[in-house]
């Protein structure tokens, strides 16, 4: 199945958006705190227990590989700005920044010439994504601060 330019920078606007107000509704509970404080008080909880010390070192990791990458792409597509995306990124979510900056990248690759298609996906694949996309929803929720 082709997706679209278009279908895709929905997909991935809707992934940064719901990412956003994920990470910050239990985010917000530190702002009180003042900035040193909350910025503190969240690293030290980072650090509570076996499963959050896994899963901040897979995202920081998994992080600075998109940072990498991210960095590479505007370079080679010449795109302005990158390192507000990271800023963004590293202070507000990477799971938010992220897809915005590949809305950004397909909204160029459509201006210089590279068309509506954004690539082929098997019914498989729609499929996982969308199984994937749910568990991460109902995480989201479950999750929610």
């Amino acid at each position: 199945m082709n997706i679209t330019r278009y279908a895709l920078c929905m997909a991935y606007g809707l992934m940064g958006l719901t990412a956003l107000l994920g990470t910050w509704s239990n985010n917000r509970h530190y702002l009180d705190l003042g900035f040193l404080e909350a910025n503190a008080r969240f690293w030290q909880e980072t650090l509570v227990n076996p499963a959050s010390r896994s899963i901040t070192i897979d995202i920081l990791w998994l992080g600075l590989a998109a940072i990498v990458w991210m960095l590479l792409e505007a370079r080679r597509l010449s795109m302005r700005g990158v390192w507000l995306w990271i800023l963004f990124g590293i202070f507000v979510a990477m799971s938010a920044a992220l897809p915005w900056f590949l809305v950004h990248r397909e909204i160029l690759l459509a201006r210089s010439g590279g068309g509506d298609h954004a690539g082929t996906l098997s019914v498989g694949d729609l499929v996982g994504l969308l199984l994937i996309g749910l568990a991460l929803l109902v995480y989201t929720f479950f999750a929610w601060g």
